[in-house]
């Protein structure tokens, strides 16, 4: 038996934060594969169903995001299972927007439900770590984790979290590598938009030219003593 842990906070208000992901990746498993309605168990919601020939149990801590270890721990100890036979989907800061990495172990990361889990189950679980991307300064970071998804980041986020639900058997089988590049297929560039990309310099023109093309080049006088200074600096006749 395995199960998958999905992580966010309870609660309409924060459905669609991007603290919640793994919440929607959750939810999309269940959905792609037929589990069983979602049920209240070891103080969260909890289905099940199978992958793989597996029976798998997916869990959505109701605890809220920092004591999510104390349901996650219940389950756990309920069926006799080990961190070996656990893997959490979560948000990630220090991943770009979409893509997605498999460890097994490692730091918590400043992540306060990784770092519950870690305190009642251990570090030797598989972490699914799903790039909401970073907002570029720590004091940004509350908002942007329990912030929603913006309608642009649709355009990653269906297809990334389709793929997760396509591919939930490669992670039971513990096929981690084919799981990535599954993903890193179904969402092209991991997410990133090219609209803020340094595009490459045109050949001839100065940066200044190219930063600020609507400015007209300057018109030299072809008339007067200026003019003939001019002709005589360049030596045009």
């Amino acid at each position: 038996m395995l199960v998958i842990a999905g992580l966010g906070n309870p609660g309409a208000k924060h459905a669609n934060n991007r603290h919640n992901v793994g919440f929607m990746a959750a939810d999309a498993i269940a959905r792609r594969h037929s589990f069983s309605p979602w049920s209240k168990k070891f103080q969260a919601e909890v289905a099940s169903g199978t992958l793989a020939g597996e029976k798998v149990l997916l869990v959505k801590p109701q605890t809220f995001m920092n004591l999510s270890g104390q349901s996650v721990g219940e389950a756990l100890r309920f069926h006799k299972l080990s961190p070996s036979d656990l893997v959490v989907l979560y948000d990630e800061l220090d991943l770009a927007p979409g893509k997605v990495r498999v460890k097994t172990g490692g730091g918590a990361g400043g992540h306060n439900g990784i770092r519950s889990l870690d305190a009642h189950v251990g570090k030797d679980y598989r972490r699914v770590r799903i790039g909401i991307g970073h907002p570029g300064i720590k004091e940004m970071v509350q908002n942007h984790v329990l912030g929603d998804f913006a309608k642009a980041d649709r355009i990653w986020l269906d297809p990334l979290l389709d793929a997760i639900a396509d591919n939930a058997e490669m992670l039971v089988r513990g096929d981690d590598n084919g799981f990535m590049n599954k993903l890193s297929l179904a969402v092209p560039g991991g997410g990133r938009r090219d609209d803020g990309e340094e595009k490459p310099a045109q050949p001839g023109r100065s940066h200044i030219r190219q930063a600020r093309p609507q400015q007209p080049a300057a018109k030299l006088p072809e008339t007067g003593p200026m003019a003939a200074m001019l002709k005589k600096l360049l030596g045009k006749d």
